[in-house]
């Protein structure tokens, strides 16, 4: 594994940031952690669900505070299944595959614990108002922790069905390491598809303080997300039907091309749904799989600087710009599907695509792909990795309480306020996080206050370990996930 790019060589700069990236999932745990992979991290939040008699003191908190929220959570874990189905032999290849499993194992077991009968999930840990009254290290909480349940008379399809596809995908990696594992997970995932689609609603009617943080904008799509996870999970074709018949023509927006993220999974829908069409599927003239790809078609024809049809919404620096808030979570997803979608032209061995009449090669892809991924490691005006811990310039100001606080330093709830407003550099280095990112005029402001700019997300980072891990090596995917 050391010739040409081509022949699957081993691409250092993506293997070293691959091992930075992974790390930010051990600095997120909660629970008894059974290493000490990251110095200054410790046991926290042993009591969560002891309330309600379940142990919910696994899975991670989603960024800089210590709220467990089960609709990213659930995501982060779907993507990271993901990239470990489609490229968990570059993972292995340079010593990733492990860390990556154990994280993920991390977040399914706590939405196992999460769900104690067939149509009950609870879905968040901790009340956002009075946590983030507090600037404490997690080690140190003492502020109330409720949970929040969705149920057959308070529905959450939209968080029950991102459980249900975040456990359908651990099924499939999990399924040869210990099958006994992978058939619980399946069987949480069957139930909690069930309990989504039997009781229609989404979580923040249910749980309205949840929508002021991740406020969902439909449930259609996460329907058809767990559908089509369950479908590559059990061969049931039933649930085929489901995502082609009318749900499909319901949720799925054919099309339209849109952005991959923790509120939106249309365009990783229609990038999975597009590999049964090009490598798994016998019946390829299946009306709505045709539909699904043409759509995703259309969302690569967006991503390629050059194509009739490419988005115009790019930073100077070339980096696809969509929100001001976090700025990296859609590029840099965008991004890790145009990987996959490559390779599944690569290795079907239809290396060609159209875009307005326009041909284009999977090679294309895979340039688009490296050069987000190149931004965030360093090549932007800035000349700053947004990837904490890689490359000799990184963001110092990390807003995450953990990291801006000594390890050594014994803090209450509100007197842990002097770390936020401290001049000097994180104490501690928040390994992997990727922070939310530039401006549109390619600027950032590393400054701990900086909230949408400075502040890591687990979903980002399951975004960038997958994009990551299909550019370490060149190398065809596989044919079937089982």
């Amino acid at each position: 594994m050391n010739k040409s790019d081509d022949d699957g060589a081993i691409q250092k700069k993506y293997s070293d940031a691959l091992n930075v990236a992974v790390q930010f999932f051990d600095v997120q745990k909660a629970g008894k952690l059974n290493e000490d992979k990251i110095t200054w991290r410790g046991d926290s939040a042993l009591e969560d669900g002891s309330t309600v008699k379940l142990d919910l003191s696994k899975g991670m908190y989603d960024a800089g505070d210590h709220m467990k929220f089960g609709f990213p959570m659930a995501f982060t874990a779907t993507v990271l299944s993901w990239s470990i189905l489609e490229y968990g032999d570059q993972m292995e290849a340079v010593n990733q595959l492990g860390t990556a499993q154990d994280s993920l194992k991390w977040i399914t077991d706590f939405l196992i614990h999460a769900h104690p009968s067939d149509n009950v999930l609870y879905v968040q840990v901790g009340d956002p108002v009075s946590d983030h009254k507090c600037w404490d290290r997690p080690e140190d909480m003492t502020e109330k922790r409720p949970v929040f349940q969705v149920n057959a008379s308070s529905p959450g399809s939209d968080v029950a069905a991102e459980a249900a596809a975040a456990l359908a995908s651990a099924s499939l990696v999990f399924k040869k390491k210990d099958s006994d594992y992978s058939s619980t997970l399946l069987k949480h995932a069957k139930q909690l598809f069930s309990f989504a689609d039997k009781y229609r609603g989404s979580y923040c009617d249910s749980i309205p303080g949840s929508a002021t943080y991740y406020n969902s904008t439909g449930y259609g799509d996460e329907l058809l997300w767990a559908a089509s996870w369950l479908y590559h999970a059990t061969g049931d074709r039933s649930y085929l039907q489901y995502v082609t018949g009318s749900n499909g023509n319901d949720f799925a927006d054919f099309g339209n091309p849109s952005w991959f993220s923790w509120d939106n999974k249309l365009p990783g829908i229609q990038v999975l749904l597009a590999r049964l069409t090009f490598l798994g599927e016998k019946d390829t003239s299946n009306s709505g799989l045709q539909q699904y790809r043409e759509t995703a078609e259309a969302v690569m024809c967006g991503l390629i600087p050059d194509s009739p049809t490419a988005t115009s919404s790019r930073t100077d620096g070339g980096l696809v710009w969509v929100s001001d808030w976090n700025a990296l979570q859609q590029p840099v997803a965008a991004a890790f599907l145009a990987s996959v979608y490559s390779d599944y032209l690569l290795t079907s061995g239809k290396r060609q695509f159209s875009c307005s009449g326009s041909t284009f090669k999977s090679s294309d892809l895979k340039k688009f792909a490296r050069s987000q991924a190149d931004y965030v490691l360093g090549d932007n005006p800035m000349k700053l990795s947004y990837l904490v811990g890689y490359g000799d310039k990184y963001p110092q100001f990390v807003h995450h309480r953990g990291a801006s606080i000594p390890a050594d330093a014994s803090t209450g709830c509100s007197d842990g306020w002097k770390w936020l407003s401290s001049t000097d550099p994180n104490p501690n280095v928040a390994m992997g996080a990727l922070v939310g990112g530039p401006f549109k005029n390619d600027s950032y402001v590393d400054d701990r206050n900086n909230t949408m700019q400075t502040e890591p997300s687990t979903y980002n980072s399951a975004a960038m370990v997958g994009l990551l891990s299909g550019l370490v090596a060149t190398s065809s995917v596989v044919q079937s996930f089982n």
